[in-house]
């Protein structure tokens, strides 16, 4: 997804600064002048230089996209910030919920680097479709509406659509909640369950995802917008999602160790699974799909099993 917010911008004619944390990566990519580790067939523009100098990468910088995953955003900013002082708007495009503080990704960001101000896109953006200029549209939030501004104008090209939102809790929720859906979704498709089934999953997904955002103080419009419905219908439906492929695979009986192995990338909702329901638990919050996918990847229960687990609820209102 960095290369992805990197392209986008250079596209609207800004210089960018690609940073790679090691010497042979920065080699490798400015050499291939192509990410072809994570995106293959997208060649990188003349208006990104690769860099793996930090200072240098955020000398005179209006903008830092931190595209780095959720469980590593603290190790890694924690470096950065050691190096030099971050005084340009940092806006984060991960998904995901650290394991053991229970914060998301801005907020990870407040604690690491202090007064700087902090923001999030979301919504459905597959990074291959984003890449190829296919048309998208997220949302971007933050409690800092000049910035919220900025990052809209930086962003947006006449392929990709960028929406304001004030709402950064539900957004970077609903980014992180979407991924254990797809999770299950993938699963019901590994299962071959049918559309009734994977239906059902992602209306009574959105209606936990919602609940849990109430709860922490989120809007209920947003789960109807681009990063609650729209990334979750996303991420449930794609070939090329990380997350909803290894529910296909634990549908078909693959190990998780397996799974995770055989990955290109991280899988940010595996770890999301014990965050969301944490927060869940702390909150006195019912989110059943979101427990059996936790039963199916650290409990030793089969797939099968959780569906039927699910299905024969007590029975009551919708």
């Amino acid at each position: 997804m960095g290369t992805v917010c990197a392209l986008l911008l250079a596209s609207r004619g800004a210089r960018v600064k690609l940073y790679a944390r090691s010497a042979d990566r920065a080699a490798e990519l400015a050499t291939d002048q192509e990410n072809k580790r994570y995106l293959p067939g997208h060649p990188l523009t003349s208006g990104i230089t690769i860099t793996q100098d930090i200072a240098k990468a955020l000398d005179g910088a209006q903008l830092v996209v931190s595209a780095v995953p959720c469980q590593h955003i603290r190790a890694v900013w924690d470096e950065l910030a050691l190096q030099c002082a971050v005084l340009a708007p940092v806006v984060s495009v991960a998904k995901g919920i650290e394991v053991g503080t229970l914060l998301r990704p801005t907020q990870i960001l407040d604690e690491v680097l202090g007064d700087a101000t902090v923001a999030a896109i979301s919504g459905p953006c597959l990074a291959p479709e984003a890449a190829a200029g296919l048309p998208a549209a997220v949302v971007v939030a933050s409690d800092d509406t000049r910035a919220a501004n900025l990052i809209q104008d930086a962003f947006s090209t006449s392929s990709f659509r960028v929406y304001t939102n004030p709402d950064l809790i539900g957004v970077e929720l609903g980014g992180a909640s979407k991924n254990v859906i797809a999770i299950a979704a993938g699963a019901c498709d590994g299962l071959e369950l049918g559309n009734n089934a994977k239906a059902s999953l992602l209306t009574r997904g959105l209606v936990e995802i919602t609940r849990l955002g109430l709860a922490l103080g989120a809007h209920a419009d947003t789960f109807r917008g681009l990063a609650g419905i729209g990334d979750l219908i996303a991420t449930c439906n794609s070939t090329v999602s990380r997350n909803h492929t290894a529910g296909e695979r634990i549908g078909r009986g693959m190990p998780l160790k397996m799974v995770i192995e055989q990955s290109h990338g991280v899988i940010e909702g595996i770890d999301s699974t014990r965050s969301i329901l944490q927060l869940a638990e702390l909150y006195h919050v019912e989110m059943p799909i979101t427990h059996a996918i936790h039963s199916v990847l650290f409990e030793h229960q089969s797939p099968k099993s959780a569906i039927d687990g699910l299905m024969t609820r007590r029975l009551k209102e919708e």
